[in-house]
């Protein structure tokens, strides 16, 4: 085996002089290359240069690796080989610290903050030389692992399917802009909710929605029965050329909150709570009667509130046709 001593009068000597701190770390060097020799070894069945019948692989070669110690920054020559992999066990524990290290700055980079305020982080941290070009080139891998899962086949049938959208600002090109980001969520056959999709696109229009949708049919999407969702008019018509069969409910939090903008702040409480009332029923029949009796009450006052609640009767009503005990669930997005 090679060896990488140093004669006791060369050590005693680097000792006395003013450079200490490069012999100490030439030594941890040394160390540290000596123990992936044994390491190595063991791992092929043969000591370097040697001619073995125990020989299971061979060399082939090195990598670097930048190993970072209080002493300073070292260059590891990792050995690596033609069969199988080598990662040396000394580095382990930094493994699992260099693991958590990605996970702070991943995190920062999923709460917005840009990359240079991360490499100003990991400064403060005490963490050098990782700038924000690396920073970036670490974050690459959350997009690698978002891409993935929202590519993923959709293996299951999905009976229940949530539909939503929000409005989020988002860095494009320098500039801060307003993007929709639309989301699918369902549950299974065996009653779990997942996530099924995530879109980002310029605004909710009808073509969006529709190749949202069909990209979702694409990776495997199955089995839909029911579709939970506000009333946005893109939406619900690309519901009707992508999920034929599926009925649709319209979600009554959006409904009430569009009756709350129409009705005068001093009786808004009081017509919402009435409203309530249809959806506290137990069945679809009582729930429709409900219905009528609060459009009649309403007739007078507020009319147009009336007509709005006569129109969306069927779209309201609709998570009456499945089991009670998925109702609650059922009727509303949030």
């Amino acid at each position: 085996m090679t060896t990488h001593s140093m004669p006791n009068d060369e050590i005693f000597r680097k000792l006395l002089s003013g450079d200490s701190l490069d012999f100490l770390k030439d030594a941890l060097a040394r160390t540290l290359a000596e123990i992936m020799e044994v390491e190595i070894a063991r791992l092929t069945g043969a000591e370097l240069h040697e001619k073995s019948a125990e020989r299971q692989t061979s060399r082939n070669g090195y990598r670097e690796r930048r190993f970072d110690t209080r002493l300073g920054s070292i260059e590891l020559l990792i050995p690596k080989l033609r069969k199988g992999s080598y990662f040396p066990g000394f580095l382990e524990p930094r493994k699992r610290s260099e693991r958590a290290l990605l996970a702070v700055i991943q995190e920062a980079y999923i709460q917005g903050v840009s990359t240079r305020k991360v490499e100003d982080l990991l400064l403060t941290l005490g963490v050098e030389n990782c700038s924000k070009s690396e920073v970036s080139r670490v974050c690459q891998a959350l997009d690698e692992e978002v891409a993935a899962f929202r590519e993923r086949p959709l293996e299951s049938s999905y009976p229940y399917l949530w539909l939503d959208a929000t409005y989020l600002k988002v860095r494009e090109d320098g500039r801060v802009v307003s993007r929709a980001v639309v989301v699918a969520y369902g549950v299974n056959s065996d009653g779990f909710r997942e996530v099924l999709g995530l879109e980002v696109g310029l605004s909710e229009s009808e073509s969006f929605w529709t190749e949202f949708l069909r990209s979702l049919v694409r990776r495997g999407l199955r089995g839909v029965e029911l579709v939970i969702s506000d009333d946005h008019k893109g939406l619900v018509a690309a519901l009707t050329r992508t999920l034929e069969g599926a009925s649709w409910q319209r979600c009554y939090v959006h409904f009430l909150r569009n009756v709350n903008a129409r009705v005068p702040k001093a009786r808004a409480g009081m017509v919402i709570e009435l409203m309530r009332t249809i959806f506290a029923q137990p069945d679809e029949a009582s729930a429709r009667a409900q219905l009528r009796f609060v459009a009649e009450k309403l007739a007078t006052q507020e009319p147009e509130v009336a007509n709005m609640l006569l129109e969306a009767e069927p779209d309201l009503l609709a998570h009456y046709a499945f089991p009670a005990a998925h109702r609650k669930q059922l009727r509303s997005t949030n």
